[in-house]
């Protein structure tokens, strides 16, 4: 057992280079909730609804931190991931629906993620080939293979070590940040009505859809996944001393990762309240038939060139980044519930198909965007009721074991969001 004069060392106080060390999961994770999907949904409730459904964000992402945080004490107190804790604690039968459900999310998410990517390329660079006589089907085609070669890219950063692939992720966040910070200079939202949206809720039954779609694009299945295996890095190089230095050196990590996750969630929530405020602000009251696009192409003659590049700037590297995080998170899904070996790059490239398919047959990639949030929404629970079970369970956790205030707020989380989606089924089944 260590002294007791060394374990006041394995436990410091914040100091910030040593915070900063442990920076980079949490913005990994938190670049899934600023993905393209959040882009449609969030500029369609915002276009259609104002600032009425500020309020979701603020909810969704309170349950953010506290399923983010779950997920990353689960992977810091077991050195496994969600999906091979589930595999090894629970039936056969129950792993293979929790893995199938898990797989239409990673599905859902890769293909909008994608498409925004795409939809990035085709309005930075697709007016100018339009008349040049391509059709759009042609461009996006085009633009869905050169965000393919870009994702392959990042994705081998992860060869100069697991610090290279977080740096670069949070580089597309702060480019994100940045893009929003321009925006919201431009506009002149009702910060009267900004506050008391935010903090009031508002709900009837013509948004219902699209709120549900924000939770779906707020809070994502398969970064809760991701989230337990991007802290085993770290974890595992602790794994050093007596037993007692490695429990303090882990109380010490799970420290440095709850302000991880707290401030990755919050940088997350400020850039979608600020999508909703600009949409609100720019189009208020008007339906958009496409809102990404549509976004696009108004806010050029209503804000300036600058607010036009920025929003179309920050739709690539949303895309970008979130279909390499996609694509991780799948790897982490189909190896840790099948306990197989799978090539991260092979997964990139067979979740390319639909994506393509989609494309190729001229579907509107817009509406596919917040049909996938829905799905998304519906595979929650089958994410977080496993967490809750497992970060509940003493004999696995230990001293990691929820403390009841924390396990009552995640069931209470879980039931919010499965009512939300049966009353959107119900309001679906009676049109």
């Amino acid at each position: 057992m260590a002294s007791s004069t060394t374990e006041p060392e394995l436990l410091p106080r914040l100091k910030s280079k040593q915070l900063w060390s442990y920076f980079g999961p949490a913005f990994v994770a938190s670049i899934a909730y600023i993905d393209p999907g959040n882009f449609a949904a969030n500029f369609d409730g915002g276009a259609r609804f104002g600032y009425k459904l500020l309020w979701v964000l603020l909810w969704s992402n309170a349950m953010a931190i506290l399923i983010q945080y779950l997920a990353a004490k689960l992977g810091i107190a077991t050195g496994k991931s969600l999906p091979e804790n589930c595999r090894d604690h629970f039936r056969k039968p129950v792993v293979l629906i929790l893995w199938l459900a898990a797989e239409i999310a990673a599905l859902a998410t890769d293909m909008a993620e994608f498409l925004g990517a795409a939809l990035g390329f085709y309005l930075l660079f697709g007016p100018r080939f339009l008349l040049y006589g391509w059709s759009r089907t042609e461009i996006l085609l085009v633009a869905a293979l050169l965000a393919a070669l870009c994702v392959f890219a990042i994705l081998a950063l992860e060869l100069w070590g697991y610090r290279t692939l977080e740096r670069a992720i949070m580089g597309f966040v702060c480019v994100i940040g940045v893009c929003y910070a321009i925006e919201m200079l431009m506009i002149r939202p009702s910060w009267s009505q900004v506050t008391y949206h935010t903090l009031v809720p508002t709900i009837d039954g013509s948004s219902v859809y699209i709120a549900v779609a924000m939770l779906g694009a707020t809070v994502m299945p398969h970064v809760v996944y991701l989230h337990s295996s991007l802290v085993q890095p770290r974890r595992r190089e602790e794994n050093i001393g007596t037993p007692r230095q490695r429990l303090v050196l882990r109380l010490r990590h799970l420290r440095f990762e709850t302000i991880d996750v707290f401030a990755a969630m919050n940088a997350a929530w400020l850039v979608n309240s600020a999508m909703i405020v600009v949409a609100a602000a720019a189009f208020g009251g008007h339906v958009l038939a496409n809102p990404i696009e549509d976004a696009h192409r108004t806010l050029g003659p209503l804000l300036g060139p600058a607010s036009a590049m920025a929003f179309a700037i920050a739709l690539l590297c949303s895309g970008l980044s979130s279909s390499t995080v996609g694509t991780m998170a799948g790897q982490i899904i189909i190896e840790g519930f099948l306990d197989i070996k799978f090539s991260i790059f092979l997964r990139r490239l067979l979740t390319l198909i639909p994506a393509i398919a989609v494309i190729a047959s001229g579907l509107d990639p817009l509406k596919i965007l917040i049909l996938s949030q829905v799905v998304l929404s519906f595979a929650l629970p089958f994410a977080l009721i496993p967490l809750l079970l497992l970060t509940g369970n003493k004999a696995l956790m230990g001293p990691f074991t929820n403390r009841r205030p924390t396990h009552m707020l995640g069931w209470v989380t879980v039931s919010i969001i499965v009512a939300l989606n049966g009353f959107l089924l119900w309001q679906s089944l009676v049109g």
